[in-house]
């Protein structure tokens, strides 16, 4: 459903746009190719100049290369339009120090640790961080029929790395319950903060 009509008379002032496409590629991998824009309706006075209306203040660009256990084995990233050209862009080839860790473990964190405050660029490292979630959506399909056929082979069959990850999918919750009985735990209280333990090897 829509959200309800505003209260009170507004302006626009500012759009940001956020794109990720993920791509099956030919060699197994997996890319994720990520676009953050940032677009006001006026003019915007920078320190660097004025950013007419409607051309975009940052245009950042992210793709991760990833294995199918959500490894990150490439990154390129690009600073297409920037506040401060020929200094913003400059730290885009650091994020290649993204490579070696796991969407589904601790990768939050690792953006920040390995490109937190000056070390990094702050839109850059916000495209980056919605990453697990799209390359859960984009393997959804892949998981789904590797549990099947894990199953058919009469291997014991893995938790759902999406249990306790949000409200829908909380262990003690009706999804669970009557989706994945197996894994259902009444009562149980989830942690709240799971992304260094998340695991797709996680057993009852």
């Amino acid at each position: 459903m829509p959200l309800p009509p505003p209260d009170c008379p507004r302006t626009p002032m500012h759009t940001r746009s956020v794109r990720i496409d993920a791509f099956r590629r030919a060699d197994g991998a997996w890319d994720l190719e990520a676009e953050l824009v940032d677009v006001k309706p006026h003019d915007t006075p920078l320190h660097s100049g004025v950013r007419p209306a409607g051309e975009p203040v940052h245009l950042m660009r992210l793709r991760v290369t990833i294995d199918d256990a959500y490894n990150v084995i490439d990154v390129v990233a690009v600073s297409e339009a920037v506040p401060y050209r020929g200094v913003c862009e400059l730290v885009a080839p650091d994020y290649r120090r993204l490579v070696g860790l796991n969407l589904l473990r601790g990768f939050r964190a690792g953006v920040r640790e390995r490109l937190g405050s000056i070390a990094g660029c702050t839109h850059m490292s916000e495209l980056a961080q919605v990453l697990p979630t799209a390359a859960v959506q984009a393997m959804s399909g892949e998981e789904w029929r590797r549990r099947e056929q894990l199953e058919r082979e009469g291997g014991k069959p893995h938790r759902p790395f999406t249990i306790d990850r949000c409200h829908a999918w909380r262990s003690d919750g009706p999804v669970v319950e009557r989706y994945f009985p197996i894994w259902y735990r009444p009562g149980h209280e989830p942690a709240r903060d799971q992304d260094s333990r998340v695991s797709t090897e996680e057993r009852p």
